[in-house]
């Protein structure tokens, strides 16, 4: 698994959750998480929570860091549940490192009692996919402006909270091929 982080704004729709979107944009063919900064505004056709979808919410922000990973290894979507709420624990602890204090609702971050993070996790026929959302700045969300993450800071979280997702997913892997199997009685 690889961070890559892009140096150049993108713009989150909502279509980047495809499948293979990382191997579209830049050959990669393997697991990883693509990490990016820019506006948000997902369109009613790329919702993929159906709650959302149902109730006609809008999902938009002026300014976010983003976070697109993909997994290979599974198609299970319990899984890629269990590895989302393993991201937002992951970017809780970074953004502690770093003075904030947020609290965790399931797969959202709040900070001062507004939401902070927005997150969603699929699966297609090829692999499981995660978009992660923490607002830059918004008026009417929590975001890091208003508890003091400067630009610079901002940006160097992209690196850092991917860079512990891998990490994280290289312990495991690392853990997976040590311990033996259970004896069946």
């Amino acid at each position: 698994m690889e961070c890559i982080v892009l140096d150049e704004k993108v713009h989150y729709d909502g279509s980047q959750i495809s499948s293979l979107w990382a191997y579209n944009l830049k050959g990669v063919q393997y697991d990883s998480i693509v990490a990016f900064r820019g506006g948000c505004d997902v369109k009613i056709e790329h919702m993929i929570d159906l709650e959302d979808k149902r109730m006609g919410d809008s999902i938009y922000s002026t300014d976010m860091l983003h976070f697109l990973i993909e997994h290979f290894d599974s198609t299970d979507l319990k899984l890629v549940y269990a590895r989302q709420r393993l991201f937002t624990s992951i970017v809780a602890e970074s953004l502690f490192a770093n003075g904030i204090v947020t609290t965790r609702q399931g797969d959202d971050l709040f900070v001062n009692g507004k939401k902070l993070t927005i997150s969603i996790a699929s699966t297609s026929a090829v692999s499981q996919k995660i978009h992660f959302g923490i607002n830059v700045y918004h008026d009417f969300y929590g975001n890091l402006t208003d508890v003091g993450i400067d630009e610079a800071r901002a940006v160097s979280l992209l690196a850092d909270i991917g860079d512990r997702y891998v990490a994280e997913i290289h312990d495991i892997e690392k853990d997976l091929r040590k311990s033996r199997p259970l004896d069946v009685i």
